[in-house]
């Protein structure tokens, strides 16, 4: 059998990272580097003190635009673009969370596109494969794993639609991963990135598309993670465990990169498009009964999972193993009170009133296909409804 892997080109990983950009952009002979990054980094000084005064240092005058969201959307890239194409720019520089990383790639994906088209026109199932100018990621967070990943998602505001973006267009060409960039992310931030990042191994792992490469990615990623997921929570300065944390979402962003999600992200996507519930969060909503939902259908990889994240032995049969998975899910959303919709303040008349274009648009993302149970639009309500309290 062939298998087809994606990453990088190159991959820096560890503390003080950073600090090497100017080098990573001469190794590539780039020099000229339009920096997509978010409001708060600008006002917070990061962008500056990590990035921005150490390329000046080096001989390179970045420039900024920062005008990003959480959430991209189509009308921020097409703003972006305009402002990429004003210039004489070689390289994208994306910095920050996934937000500021998505925002890079789709831009670097709509700069090449001709005149006229939308970033609607790249939505799965069209490939994005093309891109204008190489994108470099710094991450922020421990979670996204989009500077690993040959996706981006976009929402389309006039139709209030989260877009799945796939193809090569969005691979970065280097990732500059420094966990030391985490040290201030907040304790709400990190709980949802983190599982963010747990979610992304877990359904690369148990996925249809799952293959022997991308499994030892997302092997790799939930035995990093999950044991430091609680401590980075409560120990925020922990570099230990903010060093483990981060290179676990880098390898579960090349797992999912290369193998997919499947139900869980399928049914995130909706709840953030309408709700604007930031993304790992309404993973983490939703991540316990999806897991229930398709337990049986790959009772074997869901019992290798809990393993792999030490929540049971070898020793337990795969029953056993499956059920403490759900319970684990289940406990790790209480010890980093994740609210349901109910209790994040979502009225239960517009839930309920929007759950049938929530289930069709998770359908269409086609994620849920991904699923070892794939759902019917009437199972995906039934689960809505299930995790609003």
């Amino acid at each position: 059998m062939i298998t087809s892997f994606q990453s990088p080109r190159l991959l820096l990983i560890g503390g003080g990272a950073v600090a090497k950009a100017a080098e990573v952009l001469a190794q590539f002979g780039l020099s000229r580097p339009l920096v997509v990054t978010d409001p708060f980094m600008v006002s917070s000084g990061t962008v500056e003190r990590a990035l921005a005064a150490p390329l000046r240092a080096a001989g390179i005058d970045p420039v900024l635009f920062s005008d990003t969201v959480p959430d991209p959307t189509d009308t921020v890239i097409e703003a972006g673009v305009a402002i990429l194409k004003s210039g004489t720019f070689d390289c994208l520089l994306g910095f920050g969370g996934g937000s500021p990383m998505d925002t890079a790639k789709a831009m670097a994906i709509l700069a090449a596109a001709p005149a006229g088209a939308k970033m609607r026109d790249f939505k799965v199932p069209a490939q994005a494969n093309a891109a204008a100018l190489p994108v470099i990621c710094v991450p922020t967070t421990a979670g996204t794993g989009s500077e690993a990943t040959r996706f981006t998602v976009i929402t389309d505001t006039e139709r209030d639609e989260k877009m799945l973006i796939a193809g090569l267009g969005a691979l970065p060409l280097a990732a500059i991963v420094d966990y030391e960039l985490t040290f201030s992310v907040p304790p709400r931030t990190t709980a949802d990135t983190g599982i963010d990042s747990l979610t992304h191994a877990l359904e690369a792992f148990v996925s249809k598309r799952a293959n022997d490469e991308s499994d030892e990615y997302a092997l790799r990623a939930m035995r990093l993670i999950a044991p430091n997921l609680r401590t980075v929570y409560a120990e925020p300065r922990n570099a230990a465990a903010r060093a483990t944390m981060m290179k676990g979402a880098t390898f579960a962003g090349l797992a999912f990169s290369n193998s997919s999600v499947a139900l869980v992200h399928g049914m995130s996507r909706p709840i953030g498009a309408h709700f604007h519930v930031p993304h790992g969060l309404s993973n983490a909503m939703l991540l316990p009964a999806v897991t229930a939902f398709g337990l049986n259908d790959a009772l074997p990889r869901y019992a290798e999972a809990a393993r792999a994240m030490g929540v049971a032995s070898a020793a337990e049969g795969d029953q056993a193993a499956g059920a403490k998975l759900v319970e684990e899910l289940t406990a790790l959303n209480r010890d980093l009170a994740v609210p349901t919709p109910e209790r994040h303040g979502i009225d239960a008349a517009k839930w309920d009133g929007l759950i049938p274009t929530m289930a069709q648009q998770a359908l269409a993302s086609g994620s849920p296909a991904n699923n070892p149970r794939v759902p019917d639009a009437a199972e995906i309500e039934a689960l809505y409804r299930k995790v609003y309290r």
